[in-house]
């Protein structure tokens, strides 16, 4: 069962607090009042954390996607492909981005939530991020909206400065010659350095550590387009030093 089914069928309780936690609590009481859910247990921690981490890309993702004033089929389109939605749970999700997208509260509430829960885990809010800029970008267009919006949950999650502009680079595509920017380094590092650094990169965004680290399995696709481009970073410098 996927963690959207979990949260449907009413495994997760409601242990989630906070913004997020009154979300998914509409949520899961529209679909107790059509008879989808049984008795709510408590989750365990990791459960609540999965499950929390799930409904802030939700309600993060919906916010964003009207950064540039509207929402697009391919926004929406792109934000089935991060989740990897069953077809017989569509329906349940959609109507979660919607309510997130019609919700007063700011997006701020929601990054805040998700920083403080994930503060010791930086991967899982990087894994995040990332998923907004895949939606960021499907229509072929990052609205200076969307990048505005970004940037300040970006900071909010604590990627500033080269961080930032590091992961910004692995998603929307730098410019060929700048490819030290999506490993966030520094042009003169050494051989040996850089060596280190893509063994660390590809250790630390490797699939099956995102998993372990608590990180959903639909958001495997995030991790492997971030994986896909720090190895072509990799390579192009590799080329260009002619290392081996």
């Amino acid at each position: 069962m996927s963690i959207w089914g979990k949260i449907i069928g009413g495994a997760a309780g409601f242990a989630v607090g906070g913004p997020l936690g009154a979300l998914l609590g509409a949520g899961v009481g529209h679909a107790i009042d059509s008879g989808l859910v049984g008795t709510a247990s408590r989750a365990g921690e990791e459960a609540t954390r999965k499950i929390t981490f799930t409904i802030g890309v939700i309600a993060l993702s919906a916010k964003m996607a009207k950064a540039d004033g509207r929402v697009t089929p391919d926004e929406i389109e792109a934000f089935k492909e991060v989740f990897k939605i069953p077809p017989h749970e569509v329906k349940n999700v959609i109507r979660v981005f919607e309510m997130a997208q019609q919700d007063t509260a700011g997006y701020e509430t929601y990054a805040r939530q998700i920083a403080k829960l994930f503060a010791h885990q930086p991967q899982v809010l990087e894994d995040l991020l990332g998923a907004l800029f895949h939606i960021a970008k499907a229509d072929g267009i990052v609205h200076p909206g969307e990048l505005h919006y970004l940037e300040k949950v970006a900071e909010i999650f604590g990627f500033t400065g080269m961080a930032y502009e590091s992961i910004k680079a692995r998603f929307l595509g730098p410019d060929k010659s700048s490819p030290y920017t999506v490993l966030g380094i520094d042009p003169m590092i050494s051989d040996d350095d850089l060596k280190k650094c893509y063994r660390r990169l590809i250790k630390k965004n490797h699939p099956d550590k995102m998993i372990a680290d608590g990180v959903p399995r639909e958001f495997i696709e995030v991790a492997n387009e971030r994986l896909a481009a720090i190895n072509a970073a990799y390579d192009i410098i590799s080329s260009q030093r002619g290392l081996k």
